[in-house]
């Protein structure tokens, strides 16, 4: 039986921290096995990329009880943070680093993640501006990096309202994603009617939370805001059903795992044109755009598109109609694990 080691950050599970990372570390080990892999997950306490020295000695314990030529996949927080571990154990082992984002912002961090991406026999990366980038910054062997995107499960068609005043943000609520931004442009469209309803974990920067309910109590849009945590399951697939449009002001995205999720319903996206959101928002089979995107941001931006979709009905049927199209174009988990799959299989071979 074909087998890897999948280093995990503990907590992958946690209803409370349903990201994206997460998401995708639990679909892929799923995956795997249903292709045949026995998978070792090895879950690692932390913090991560910022772990203390206590989960690095984990991470080490854990990398010292793989057999020797085996074949290790790595969350990529774990791995970029730890050149030290990693590094001499690749003499051993098959290292192969799962990139959900790049950590190198500053000399010693990139230092750092240069050194595990040095040393891995490939690296994986959820989206092709990812891959664009990493060679950019590190300038590896590009047939070393592969691209594996998020895979979206299909969906029932959102019905829509007839005036698109049903506003949904997916994510947790902290200043990388926006929220302040969203608010900001809601505050300039109090003359129309909508609602708009935030789910995504409150407890990461509550004082962010604090100043975004309270701008939205000055501005007297308050009522028309509700924060509902993170959600799962049934509720989350509710609040995606009862939505007309999908608002993400993030100023970072590799991929933008709640954009496919959105088109898989029909849903439009209006948001900040970072990272990969362009490529995974795409277009239909005529050229269309299901969504508009703006500069990260920008407020006053998000506010005028905003305005177009809840005043034009023309103009929410074309981009409907465009969301319709592009979710039969989506794939699904199974790709993105038969991608990993392959990877694994050619380092395992050499």
């Amino acid at each position: 039986m074909r087998t890897t080691s999948f280093v995990v950050p503990t907590g992958i599970d946690d209803p409370k921290r349903p990201s994206g990372g997460n998401i995708y570390d639990r679909r892929l080990s799923r995956g795997l096995v249903s292709l045949g892999w026995k998978v070792i997950e090895r879950a690692v306490p932390g913090s991560w990329p910022d772990a203390d020295d206590e989960s690095k000695a984990v991470l080490a314990a854990e990398i010292s009880a793989a057999a020797d030529g085996s074949v290790v996949l790595l969350d990529g927080l774990i791995a970029s943070a730890s050149p030290e571990v990693l590094v001499p154990a690749a003499a051993r082992l098959r290292l192969v680093v799962l990139v959900h984002m790049l950590l190198g912002v500053d000399h010693r961090s990139s230092a750092r993640e240069a050194a595990v991406l040095g040393s891995a026999a490939a690296i994986v990366v959820t989206s092709h501006w990812t891959r664009d980038r990493l060679l950019q910054q590190y300038s590896p062997a590009p047939k070393k990096v592969v691209v594996a995107e998020p895979g979206v499960d299909p969906a029932a068609v959102a019905s829509g309202t007839a005036t698109g005043g049903n506003l949904l943000c997916v994510a947790v609520v902290a200043p990388h994603k926006g929220q302040d931004i969203v608010v900001s442009a809601l505050s300039r469209l109090a003359d129309l009617e909508w609602s708009c309803t935030f789910v995504g974990a409150l407890d990461r920067d509550p004082e962010f939370v604090d100043r975004i309910q309270e701008a939205a109590r000055t501005c007297g849009i308050a009522e028309r805001l509700r924060f509902m945590g993170p959600l799962t399951g049934p509720d989350l697939e509710t609040a995606y059903a009862d939505a007309d449009v999908l608002l993400l002001a993030s100023q970072a995205e590799t991929y933008g795992m709640v954009v496919a999720e959105a088109l898989a319903r029909g849903i439009p996206v209006l948001g900040s044109g970072v990272g990969g959101v362009p490529t995974t928002l795409g277009r239909d089979a005529d050229g269309r755009p299901p969504g508009v995107l703006v500069p990260a941001g920008d407020a006053a931006a998000l506010a005028a598109a905003l305005r177009c979709w809840l005043t034009d009905p023309d103009r929410r049927r074309s981009l409907r109609a465009a969301g319709r199209e592009r979710r039969t174009q989506l794939t699904g988990w199974s790709v993105t694990s038969s991608r990993v799959a392959g990877v694994l299989e050619a380092v395992m071979a050499r």
